[in-house]
Formats: structure tokens, C-alpha cells, sequence
């Protein structure tokens, strides 16, 4: 890996169109789908003005790594102050195409070592997010003293979603309805739907 993540204008507009049209490509067709051309194609740039922002491919999967994780900080501090912030994070964790770029990521990490460190302080610093998001409405719910830690809660709220999603990929659907019945009974009894 270069050790640039990418040259060029960091706030250019053109390469956040070419870590879109990445992203996009990987979750469409796979991590073996991004290559300077398809990305350029898809960006509707040239494949050398990619290479210019990105001489290395390693550079721009750990841009849209970095950029994804920017935006679910964001969408978790909207989260913390929404009305149901359990639900909001609950949703969040049940996005389907954020499970599928990250399973795309992990298998892109079996074969770029460089990018397995990267999901590591991504998913570290989202796990953080969410622990400071939802500390204060579990305090407010009376649970934070509970028997359950809110680094727990915020764990099974955001690990549960994804192991459903990495098993239906295969075909495995034991025992999902009823953890999702489980976690929506949680989230009856501390954050009642309005009536």
C-alpha cells in the first residue's frame, strides 16, 4: 500500500463520485468488480484520473471504508437524538446493504491485509458511537445499571442483524425469527411504539 490513501483534493467532488461509484460497484458486484476502468466508467470519469486519486486499489477501498464510516457516526449521533434511539440503532443495524458491503470487505480483508486493520478501527469507533449514543437513554430507561451493559446491549443490537443477514446469504434461518422477536419485545418494554 502507498501509505497516501489517495492524492489529490481530499473535499473534491470528483473523488467523492469515484469512492460512490466504488462503493457501489462493490455492493452491485463484488469487491473483484472494482478496477480503475469500472469505477471510472461508473463515476464518469477516466480510469487515469482514478489512478490519480487512488495509485493504489488499496487506497480507495480504504476511502470508502473511511467515508462509510463517517457517515454511520453521523447517523448514529441522528440516532441518539431521535425520540427512539434503541429503534433508530436497531434500524441502522438492520440495513441490508451496510451488512453487505461489510461482508464484501471482510473477504476483500482475507486477500488485502492492509484493509482488515482499517475495518477494525471503523467497526471499534462505530461500536464507541453507538455505546456514547445510547449510554444516556439507557440511563434515562433505568437499564444502565441492569444486568446488561449497554456495551452489550449496543453489541447484540448491532451484531445480531448481521449474523441474520450473513446467514440467510447461505441459507440459514434457525432461530432468527425468534431473536428478532426477542429484540422487539426489548425494545416494546423500554421504547413502546405510539398508539
Amino acid at each position: 500500500m502507498s501509505g497516501q490513501r489517495g492524492v489529490g483534493s481530499r473535499s473534491s467532488q470528483t473523488r467523492a463520485d469515484i469512492i460512490r461509484a466504488a462503493g457501489e460497484l462493490m455492493l452491485d458486484q463484488g469487491y473483484a468488480a472494482v478496477t480503475y476502468r469500472s469505477v471510472a466508467t461508473r463515476a464518469g470519469v477516466t480510469p487515469g484520473l482514478v489512478q490519480y486519486y487512488f495509485p493504489v486499489l488499496d487506497d480507495l477501498y480504504i476511502a470508502i471504508l473511511e467515508a462509510g464510516t463517517d457517515g454511520s457516526v453521523r447517523r448514529l449521533e441522528r440516532a441518539a437524538a431521535s425520540a427512539r434511539p434503541l429503534r433508530a440503532v436497531w434500524a441502522y443495524a438492520n440495513d441490508k446493504a451496510g451488512a453487505a458491503l461489510l461482508l464484501e470487505f471482510m473477504a476483500l480483508a482475507n486477500h488485502r491485509k492492509s484493509i482488515g486493520p482499517v475495518i477494525g478501527r471503523g467497526g471499534e469507533r462505530l461500536r464507541r458511537a453507538l455505546v456514547d449514543a445510547l449510554e444516556p437513554t439507557l440511563e434515562r430507561y433505568g437499564l444502565a445499571d441492569n444486568e446488561i451493559p449497554p456495551a452489550a446491549v449496543v453489541f447484540l443490537m448491532s451484531a445480531v442483524p448481521r449474523m441474520i443477514r450473513l446467514e440467510e446469504a447461505f441459507g440459514t434461518v434457525t432461530g432468527h425469527a425468534e431473536m428478532i422477536e426477542l429484540v422487539e419485545k426489548y425494545l416494546d418494554e423500554v421504547e413502546p411504539q405510539d398508539t
